[in-house]
């Protein structure tokens, strides 16, 4: 209780002592608590200021009785007027914290009269309504069509009417942009010829954090456990594993007699948890050393990933992405399909981009972070891919973040088409979550270069408007067929587009080559996999793209679904093959996964 008490005293001193200034009132509540009263100025804003507070603490490494700790605020906050008495505000306030505490991502949670206990149904009991009324993916997928075909055919028909032909200059940029987006990932590709080097250096305590959902990850969780306590990094690592399960499964008593036997072994049963993003916030006070890396729960990383971390960590790098290989490849043409488009994601795409546009990005699962980055960025639960927000939130803080093609951590694909569609519609959704929020920010940021701002509207702008060009030369077809006095130009041109397409499509096949090239080699062993990918590229480009277009109407009608991709027991990485586990199929008792499990994220 000393102990807590002392600590307790640095968070009011430190907290009072940076941010008196601004007239705040800073004191002990009840047990865990610490109380702040901000008076509200015009043009700040009191959320604000108590997000400045938060992340001083939690960038602040505390000593307690000769130990050095780091703490995870949890922030509610109510705005009060002379018409509500301190025992209410306070009490409000703390309906807020509560709902923070779920979070752990240090967001500042406002209060609202939602958050009051409520007699018979509750909020949550309603969703379920609420989802059934929604229109289904078939619906929705047409609805983003008719939105992409049919709107630019109305405004043709429109301005047509009105004496102006716009087919000459839609033609002329669609030519552009085709050519200009082939362009551009020909160069990222060949960027991504010249890989960066890191000296070595010492090395230090680190942590792994394994976040996983065990009803789904039942079947591989032991062997990637076990994946992770055979490492050959030179240091201390301490390996943590945050999970969440509605019930109790067999396979936790198989974790604790792991843990049992080695110390390095942490459990954290996050029991509120509904999202990998809580899971991974819930890990992140308890990590030690000076560099975490983050993991789902069926990866496998290379003996040595951690040892190359570091080196790119001690050299000035703030996060370090490895290269993600699919080891699960031969179970389905899905997953043979997903093996080397992330051969071309991870070996091409993400180093020769982080090349180009002077940043990379954190991709979710096999990323190491400085640890006193991670405890102020955290991971946002309300965000569908909270790994990209935080990459962003990263970058715009100044953070540096390198990619590794050569740090390789082996991992499960998705094996059937609907849970490929899942899975992408989650990214998908993600990624316009994370442009809505963040590409503005990132134009006007101060502290990035121009090449930079440039990277940035690539990757979330460009991102999001590509998809919905694709198909814009459907409408012009359709314009020019029933208004024969118009798109006279475009008629005369449609060999140019032609060209245009036709260089637009040499992508895919040159993308397989460049991914063949700089595969890992337990890819790289299935050449065929390759040429199948080159000739299914321009349909799978299209099926992406079609995610993509329904990524917004989904997000528009808070359809916030999170699908698990399901997981089940699957060939070893090729570093595990001489330590197959006994428990990879299901031998010690505990259940293989059921098909499909998902939890509801956020709205």
């Amino acid at each position: 209780m000393a102990g807590r008490g002392a600590l307790l005293d640095q968070i009011v001193t430190l907290a009072g002592a940076r941010h008196r200034w601004r007239g705040a009132t800073i004191s002990p509540g009840r047990p865990g608590e610490v109380l702040v009263i901000l008076p509200v100025r015009s043009g700040h804003s009191a959320e604000a200021a108590l997000d400045q507070i938060v992340r001083t603490i939690a960038g602040h490494e505390f000593v307690v009785d000769g130990r050095r700790l780091r703490v995870t605020p949890v922030p509610g906050f109510v705005v009060v007027d002379g018409t509500i008495d301190d025992a209410v505000a306070i009490r409000r306030a703390r309906l807020a914290t509560e709902r923070a505490a779920r979070q752990r991502d240090l967001v500042p949670v406002g209060y609202h009269p939602a958050m009051e206990p409520r007699a018979g149904r509750s909020r949550r009991a309603r969703r379920p309504l609420r989802n059934r009324l929604r229109p289904s993916d078939a619906t929705q997928i047409v609805l983003s069509t008719a939105i992409c075909v049919g709107v630019p055919f109305l405004a043709y028909t429109g301005l047509f009417a009105l004496g102006v032909d716009p087919t000459a200059g839609v033609f002329t940029f669609l030519v552009i942009a085709l050519v200009g987006t082939a362009l551009t990932i020909y160069l990222e590709q060949l960027s991504a010829l010249e890989a960066e080097r890191c000296p070595a250096a010492p090395f230090p305590p680190a942590s792994a954090v394994i976040a996983a959902y065990l009803p789904n990850e039942a079947a591989t969780i032991v062997e990637t456990v076990r994946a992770f306590l055979r490492l050959d990094y030179p240091g201390p690592l301490r390996v943590i594993l945050a999970y969440s399960t509605p019930q109790r499964l067999p396979v936790e008593d198989v974790l604790d007699r792991l843990a049992a036997a080695d110390p390095r072994l942490l459990l954290v049963h996050v029991a509120d948890s509904t999202s990998k993003a809580q899971n991974v916030n819930a890990a992140i006070p308890l990590v030690t050393g000076e560099f975490v890396g983050i993991f789902d729960a069926d990866h496998h990383p290379a003996p040595d990933s951690f040892e190359r971390a570091w080196r790119w960590l001690s050299n000035g790098a703030a996060v370090v992405q490895g290269h993600c290989v699919i080891r699960n490849g031969s179970d389905s043409r899905v997953s043979r399909t997903v093996a080397v488009e992330f051969e071309s994601i991870y070996a091409v795409s993400h180093p020769g981009r982080a090349r180009m546009h002077g940043f990379g990005i954190f991709g979710g699962s096999n990323g190491y972070w400085r640890i006193d980055l991670l405890h102020q960025i955290r991971m946002r639960g309300s965000m569908l891919t909270e790994d990209i927000d935080a990459s962003l939130r990263a970058i715009l803080r100044g953070a540096r973040i390198v990619s590794d093609p050569e740090l390789v951590s082996y991992e499960l694909a998705p094996t059937t088409v609907q849970a490929l569609w899942r899975q992408r519609l989650r990214w998908a959704q993600g990624w316009h979550q994370a442009a809505r929020q963040h590409l503005r920010d990132g134009l006007g940021a101060a502290g990035l270069t121009a090449r930079q701002k440039l990277g940035l509207f690539w990757l979330l702008g460009w991102r999001e408007i590509y998809p919905w060009l694709s198909l814009q030369i459907y409408p012009l077809i359709l314009f020019s067929l029933l208004h024969p006095k118009a798109g006279h130009g475009f008629r005369l041109n449609v060999s140019l587009y032609i060209v245009a397409a036709a260089f637009s499509a040499l992508v895919g096949p040159i993308q397989a080559l460049f991914a063949f090239a700089l595969a890992d080699s337990s890819i790289r062993r299935h050449p065929g996999w390759f040429v199948r990918f080159s000739l299914v590229n321009i349909v799978y480009s299209e099926f992406k793209n079609v995610i993509a277009r329904l990524a917004p109407v989904k997000e528009l009608m808070r359809d916030r679904e999170w699908h698990v991709t399901p997981r089940a027991a699957a060939a070893p990485s090729p570093a595990d093959q001489d330590d197959l586990s006994p428990y990879a199929d299901g031998a010690d008792g505990y259940p293989q996964p059921p098909a499909e499990w998902y939890v509801q994220a956020p709205s």
